[in-house]
């Protein structure tokens, strides 16, 4: 099936999927924007030779933070700065005679054991001890939370089809005669009818399941059907035009001189037929949402309680409210427990962030900071799959699941030194 519309309740219809790429693709575009307006780092300045723009990004640096602390009057001073080694005067050195071609295999040599030799300090005194917490804290954040991002969504649909299913109608030898169908028949259940001489025209049929029934004589035109079979049915004398209703809807049934003409193609499912995909983009919207409050609230004690103290703590409440989805019976309150899941993990993000960049020094930031995120993404990709795997079969398990690995992760990270009076190396 290939939807070539996009729908957000009946207000809001977007009849070509290149719109629908579009608006996702408006936050990556303003973010490459708003990177150009973003200075380069010092470092990257120092070791391509521009001391001047390294010095004015790091006064700026300087006159931002003294402004926040309420120290404007404090005067940027810098008594060394240590340049570091260009790779390519490490490897003119190590070969002043050496052709193009070896000088191209050795930068790249250089590079990679330059690269391998940063990644292996990561795990060397004194941070050894807390690359691996750090790496234990992004594995089990990213595990729930992407894990329960997949699952939840189903979670609700999978209640939304027990409840659709406890609302239906049950029609037992049932027998109409010379009646003319131009409604549509939803949510049912028909067994042992007979249909002889009726009209079915300009309708619907969604959700509705014919067992052991008969069709004698009867006439179709311009149906649609939905969620719809016939099973062990019979269709004596019957004669169907511009319908869907083909042989993958007639299971086991018989059809005896009846005739076929004109029949429909494709999908004809839409979003007002399957609610329930409305609201997996209507409930990861609010989840979503949940986020704003968690970002607010963050940015603004991040200093006051401490990172390490908002990281364990975010973590060890998204885990409780994790558990507490065990007890949901209804969507309300399911909807309820995730947007409080995604406001106190959003917390426990952005604490991460800022330790994992405090924890490590410069020359081992952003290797450290790419193994952790590297974590992540394997741990997102195991909970997709382990997640996926269990919706629809245990509503205990995932959510047990994730809930110790959260809280197994708020204490590791309890476990990192404060990093809130230290000064960045």
């Amino acid at each position: 099936w290939v939807w070539t519309g996009f729908s957000m309740g009946s207000a809001y219809q977007f009849h070509s999927w290149r719109v629908f790429v579009v608006v996702c693709a408006l936050p990556c575009v303003s973010a490459v924007v708003a990177l150009t307006f973003m200075p380069e780092s010092p470092r990257f300045f120092l070791q391509n030779g521009k001391h001047d723009e390294a010095w004015m990004v790091l006064k700026h640096i300087h006159d931002t933070n003294m402004r926040a602390r309420g120290e404007p009057e404090r005067v940027f001073t810098v008594n060394r700065i240590k340049v570091p080694r260009q790779l390519d005067e490490l490897v003119e050195m190590q070969s002043e005679t050496a052709n193009p071609v070896a000088k191209a295999f050795m930068k790249v040599r250089a590079e990679i054991r330059g690269l391998w030799m940063t990644f292996m300090r990561c795990f060397s005194y004194p941070v050894r001890d807390n690359t691996v917490k750090l790496a234990v804290v992004w594995f089990t954040l990213s595990f729930g939370y992407y894990g329960l991002s997949v699952w939840f969504p189903d979670v609700i649909k999978h209640l939304q089809a027990d409840e659709y299913a406890s609302r239906v109608k049950i029609h037992n030898g049932e027998r109409t005669e010379d009646f003319t169908f131009n409604f549509t028949l939803e949510n049912q259940i028909h067994r042992n009818g007979v249909f002889q001489n009726d009209r079915f025209i300009a309708m619907r049929f969604k959700a509705v399941t014919f067992i052991d029934s008969t069709f004698d004589n009867c006439y179709f035109e311009d149906v649609s059907s939905v969620g719809t079979s016939f099973k062990n049915c019979t269709f004596i004398e019957s004669f169907f035009y511009n319908t869907d209703i083909d042989d993958s809807k007639l299971t086991n049934s018989r059809v005896i001189t009846s005739s076929f003409h004109h029949n429909k193609t494709g999908c004809q499912m839409t979003f007002d037929d399957d609610y329930s995909a409305y609201w997996v983009y209507f409930v990861n919207f609010l989840g979503t949402l949940a986020v704003l409050p968690g970002n607010i609230v963050s940015a603004l004690l991040m200093d006051k309680i401490g990172r390490l103290s908002m990281l364990g703590g975010s973590m060890v409440l998204s885990g409780i409210s994790c558990f507490f989805l065990w007890f949901g019976t209804s969507e309300s309150m399911m909807i309820f427990m995730l947007c409080l899941y995604n406001g106190l993990s959003i917390s426990a993000w952005n604490s991460l962030d800022v330790v994992t960049a405090e924890i490590y020094p410069t020359d081992r930031r952003g290797t450290g900071f790419g193994f952790c995120n590297a974590m992540c993404k394997l741990a997102a990709v195991l909970g997709n799959l382990i997640f996926g795997s269990l919706v629809g079969v245990s509503k205990a398990v995932p959510i047990l699941l994730a809930s110790a690995v959260l809280v197994t992760g708020g204490l590791v990270g309890l476990r990192l030194p404060d990093t809130r009076a230290n000064v960045l190396m």
